[in-house]
């Protein structure tokens, strides 16, 4: 099984480098406008784009979302440079699925990052369908004990599994599964979607399950449905067809909305640039995802993924400055700030 799951991982980036279609560009954020202020009265210099999110400091509400890690040198290596250059810029990253580690003792190091990223705040991942099939609550304890990870994103992929060749499609009760794994771990529990996102029902049921946040991962941006449809040889699977299902990610926080005094709200799903950063923020989210934009910087070097860090928090300054906001807390579900919310 090992040798599967990293030849799918191996897959995985290929399709995403070979097929500019996977990247669905959407671009649903352009759908909403934020107010522009010619007085903004503030300096631009001044401009704090800093923030705090499950106790650590941040320079900028950016996450590196959760990509990859396996058995092989280039996987290592890419999850190396994100991770040193999260701990240079002060921003968040998650991990890809860590089931290999629980199958593959050769794949642990590539997610055994905290060496060069001591004091980031870093994120576990594993699939939470995983639960159903012989993964424990303690098995979730040793993946976060092992790796120093300060909290645990579960995710939910159904269509993936769905149109996957050697999909696991078991997602009955899974809420309970998930509720264990919250009291069982010491860390906080993310759980998250992977491009088609979570709506209301979904967030009720894990706001009562004891999760602290929510990652709406919405549709817009990687497709892993199309992935998946390139990796069926035999033709059958309707990945293609069910390339652009889900929860567009502006709609999708908007509709959970009501939940951010229970849970903190991640956005990712088609996030491109500084300026969908500040909507997504102005539309409840406290952390901004992003994944495939990382892709090609990470798998040169740890100083191009710092720069490419560089122009998004000046892009994201740079909309605070026009919006009037000095400091991230003034932009956070401030809807007043769009021109005229759809």
């Amino acid at each position: 099984m090992s040798d599967a799951l990293n030849q799918r991982k191996q897959d995985h980036l290929r399709i995403v480098r070979d097929d500019a279609e996977v990247d669905r560009r959407k671009y649903y954020f352009d759908d909403y406008r934020l107010i522009h202020r010619a007085l903004p009265e503030l300096d631009l210099a001044e401009v704090d784009s800093s923030t705090s999110f499950m106790g650590k400091s941040l320079s900028m509400p950016l996450l590196i979302s959760c990509m990859t890690g396996g058995a092989s040198e280039e996987l290592r290596t890419i999850n190396r440079n994100l991770a040193i250059a999260a701990e240079a810029t002060g921003i968040a990253m998650g991990l890809g699925s860590q089931r290999i580690m629980l199958a593959d003792e050769s794949a642990r190091a590539s997610f055994m990052v905290r060496d060069v990223a001591p004091t980031a705040l870093l994120f576990g991942n594993l699939g939470a369908v995983q639960l159903n099939l012989g993964v424990t609550p303690d098995d979730c304890v040793r993946l976060v004990a092992d790796t120093g990870m300060d909290a645990l994103c579960l995710h939910l992929n159904p269509l993936q599994e769905a149109v996957q060749p050697e999909g696991d499609t078991n997602f009955k009760g899974l809420a309970a599964r998930i509720a264990e794994v919250v009291q069982a771990l010491d860390v906080p529990v993310i759980v998250k979607e992977v491009g088609a996102g979570l709506g209301p029902d979904d967030a009720a049921l894990l706001v009562e399950a004891g999760v602290s946040g929510l990652d709406v991962a919405g549709a817009g941006g990687t497709s892993w449905s199309r992935i998946e449809y390139h990796r069926d040889t035999a033709g059958c699977s309707p990945g293609e067809l069910f390339q652009d299902w889900g929860w567009p990610t502006p709609r999708a926080l908007r509709l959970l909305a009501p939940h951010r005094d229970r849970v903190a709200l991640i956005a990712s799903g088609g996030i491109r640039n500084g300026i969908d950063m500040a909507k997504a923020m102005v539309l409840g989210a406290s952390l901004c995802g992003m994944a495939r934009p990382f892709l090609e910087h990470a798998t040169v070097s740890s100083e191009q993924v710092v720069d490419f860090i560089a122009q998004l928090n000046r892009q994201f300054r740079t909309a605070m400055f026009l919006t009037g906001q000095g400091s991230v807390a003034g932009l956070i579900g401030n809807t007043s700030l769009l021109v005229s919310p759809p």
